[in-house]
This record gives structure tokens, C-alpha cells and sequence, in this order.
């Protein structure tokens, strides 16, 4: 039986290499391929497939808020998350939406056909490395630390903050005004109880948030 599998990246380059790797393999057919969020969800609501895998940080509506949709829309539908982000925060949140797979792109060429059979086949896919992180995170303690009490929606605009991209910056990306993002700032200040935005990076940076070569 054929797997088909859906492409969601916002890279050509990376949809192509993706795309190689799996028409080289016995048993994928590359169904479909996305380069946003809306069309990703046009794609995934129109074409019929096992599989889809998803870049967590694409333009528009993307990360853990389109996992959900996706979810709500086509629960059938298995979704491999293939991201840039190493942090066991994002792969946790992912999973928690609905995610069946998380793969760093750096592992994609090693054990992307791996991920895909497993996930198709209704199993859970994580990369050895992110279950050490996940092994690791078992000892701290529950809801304790400050970005835990953060939304989705707000632990990506705190990302991107810590990235160094201004707020203008954030809402081109999101899709949302200036304003908005003005207010997702405000409310992580309040929740996280920092005094201003240089404290931030430095918590990001103390608990090791996100990777330092961490890209959009």
C-alpha cells in the first residue's frame, strides 16, 4: 500500500529535498505541497493522505495554533512536525495539539522515511536526541517555571522576540497589526513578571529556551 504524504514547508529547496527523499523510497507518493499556513490548510482540507509534514514556523498561521486546526478539521490526518526547533518546549507543545511525530531537520535525510512509516502506521515518532530532552525534562519540576504559563501564541511571539525581530517584524509574520503584537508582549511581561523585554532574553537565555542558531 502507498503511503501519501503531504508537504508543508515554506522553502523550496527543503519541500525539494523532502519530496526526493521520500519519491526514492519504496511505498510514498508525495500527494500535495504547501508554502503557508493558509494553504496548507486548503491543501490538507482538499487532498486526500496518510501523512502530512509540517515546518512549525511558516508564514501565516503556522507552529502548535496550525496543528490544531488541521486536527479539528481532518483528525485522520497523522502529522510529522519537521522544524528547526530542537527545544523539548516546542516538541511538547506540538505534541499536545495533536502532533503524531517531531523530527529536526538536521535528522531529516538519516530518519525522515523511518518517521513517516511509523507515524502512518499510527505510532508516535520522536528522534533519539529529543526523547534524552524529554527524559531529562521529567525532573523539573511541574508548571513551575514562568514561560510554562505562556499560550502557544505567546511562547512564539516570545521566541521571535528573543530572536531580535521587532514587533512590526512579529506581526508581518503572524499575520496580525503591530498593536496586537504590542498586547502578546505586555501579557508575557505580566505572566513571566518581568520588568522589560532585555529581561527576557536573558531568561531565555538562562533556562536555554531556544538553540542559538534558532531560525523563523
Amino acid at each position: 500500500m502507498t503511503t501519501k504524504v503531504l508537504i508543508a514547508d515554506d522553502h523550496a529547496l527543503v519541500r525539494d529535498g523532502l519530496r526526493h527523499i521520500l519519491t526514492n523510497a519504496v511505498g510514498f507518493e508525495v500527494a500535495g505541497e504547501a508554502s503557508d499556513g493558509i494553504s496548507t490548510i486548503a491543501l490538507a482540507r482538499s487532498t486526500e493522505a496518510q501523512v502530512l509534514v509540517l515546518d512549525l514556523s511558516m508564514p501565516g498561521r503556522s507552529g502548535v495554533e496550525l496543528i490544531k486546526q488541521i486536527k479539528e478539521e481532518k483528525p485522520a490526518l497523522r502529522i510529522l512536525v519537521l522544524t528547526m526547533h530542537a527545544e523539548q518546549q516546542y516538541a511538547a507543545r506540538a505534541f499536545k495539539a495533536g502532533a503524531s511525530g517531531y523530527l529536526t531537520k538536521e535528522s531529516a535525510s538519516a530518519e525522515l522515511v523511518a518517521a513517516v512509516s511509523k507515524v502512518a502506521a499510527g505510532g508516535v515518532y520522536v528522534s533519539l536526541a529529543m526523547a534524552e530532552r524529554f527524559a531529562q525534562s521529567l525532573n523539573e519540576p511541574v508548571d513551575a517555571l514562568p514561560h510554562q504559563r505562556l499560550s502557544d501564541r505567546e511562547f512564539e511571539v516570545l521566541r521571535r522576540i528573543c530572536a531580535g525581530e521587532t514587533v512590526t517584524e512579529i506581526g508581518e509574520a503572524l499575520c496580525v497589526s503591530s498593536k496586537t503584537i504590542s498586547t502578546y508582549k505586555a501579557r508575557i511581561l505580566e505572566k513571566m513578571q518581568m520588568p522589560h523585554e532585555a529581561a527576557l532574553v536573558r531568561y531565555a537565555v538562562r533556562h536555554k529556551l531556544f538553540d542559538d542558531n534558532d531560525e523563523a
